[in-house]
C-alpha cells in the first residue's frame, strides 16, 4: 500500500467517501435521527455541515492564497429537505470541492486555520483535510443509518497521520512534563509524537523503527506513553468518536488525558 497520498489520491477518495456519505444518507430511516457521535445535531443537520462545509472550502481554496479567512456561507448552502433534491445538492457540492482544487493544483497556497501545525498552507493540505473531514463524517452517518462501517485502511492509515500532523503539533509549548508517545497501527505503521516547551511535532517511523531526532536530547524509544490498534480505530478514536479504551493504551493514560484536554491557539 502507497505510504503517502497523492493529490490524484486525495481527489479520489474524497469522492469516494462523499459516496459512501449520499449512501448513507439515502438509506437512513429519517433525517430527524438524532446522530449518536454528535449529539447536538439531527441527520439533517450533518448533511447541512458537510454539504455547505465543502461549498464554502471550494470557495476559499478558489480565493487563492490572499485568502484571509474561510469563505462565509452562499445563499445556495442551504441543503433541502425532499430527499432525492438533497442527495443531488450533496454530490453538486463535492463537485464543487473537486473542481477547485483541480483547478488550483496542489501546491497553491490556501488558508487554513492549521498554520501553526506542520501540516502545509497549501491545497494538497486543504485536499487532506476535507478528506478525513468527509471520512469520519461519513461514519458518523452511516452510524446514524444502523451500518457503521470500518474507515477503509488506506483513509484510516493517511487519517492518523494526518489528524496528528494537523490537529495534534504546533508551535505552542507543551503545558506539562515533556512526553513523548508512540502510535501504532497494526497494518505496519507507526508514529512518534513530541510535546514539550518549544511545541509538539510528529515524525513517522521507518520500517527499521528509526526517527529523526526530537532534539531534546531524548531517545526515540523513551516512550512516556503508546497506542495501538487498527488504523480505522485508532482515527475514530482521535476523532473522538469511540473511547480511547477501544484501543490498546500501554502505561501513560494520563499524557492521553492531557493531550485530549489540551487547546493550544491556532
Amino acid at each position: 500500500m502507497q505510504e503517502t497520498l497523492q493529490f490524484p489520491d486525495l481527489l479520489r477518495l474524497i469522492d469516494e467517501r462523499s459516496t459512501a456519505f449520499r449512501a448513507a444518507i439515502a438509506a437512513a430511516p429519517s433525517l430527524d435521527a438524532q446522530v449518536p457521535t454528535c449529539p447536538e445535531w439531527t441527520l439533517a443537520d450533518l448533511v447541512q455541515h458537510l454539504g455547505a462545509g465543502r461549498r464554502a472550502w471550494a470557495a476559499t481554496i478558489a480565493a487563492g492564497p490572499d485568502a484571509t479567512a474561510k469563505a462565509e456561507p452562499r445563499s445556495d448552502a442551504v441543503a433541502p429537505r425532499e430527499r432525492e433534491a438533497l442527495l443531488a445538492w450533496l454530490a453538486a457540492s463535492t463537485q464543487e470541492l473537486l473542481d477547485a482544487l483541480r483547478e488550483a493544483g496542489p501546491d497553491r497556497g490556501c488558508w487554513g486555520w492549521w498554520g501553526k501545525s506542520q501540516s502545509p498552507l497549501t491545497c494538497a493540505g486543504a485536499a487532506r483535510r476535507q478528506l478525513h473531514e468527509i471520512a469520519v463524517h461519513t461514519y458518523d452517518a452511516q452510524l446514524t443509518a444502523g451500518d457503521p462501517q470500518a474507515v477503509p485502511d488506506e483513509v484510516a492509515l493517511d487519517g492518523v497521520e494526518e489528524f496528528l500532523l494537523t490537529v495534534c503539533t504546533t508551535t505552542e509549548p507543551w503545558p506539562h512534563e515533556p512526553a513523548l508517545v508512540a502510535y501504532h497501527a497494526t497494518e505496519g505503521r507507526s508514529w512518534h509524537y513530541w510535546a514539550d516547551a518549544d511545541g509538539a511535532r510528529l515524525a513517522r517511523l521507518s520500517p527499521s523503527g528509526t526517527t529523526a531526532a526530537t532534539g531534546s536530547g531524548e531517545e526515540p524509544d523513551a516512550v512516556d506513553a503508546s497506542m495501538e490498534g487498527p488504523a480505522s480505530a485508532m482515527v475514530l478514536a482521535l476523532y473522538g468518536r469511540i473511547p480511547l479504551d477501544s484501543l490498546k493504551l500501554d502505561d501513560g493514560r494520563g499524557v492521553f488525558d492531557q493531550l485530549v484536554e489540551w487547546d493550544p491557539e491556532r
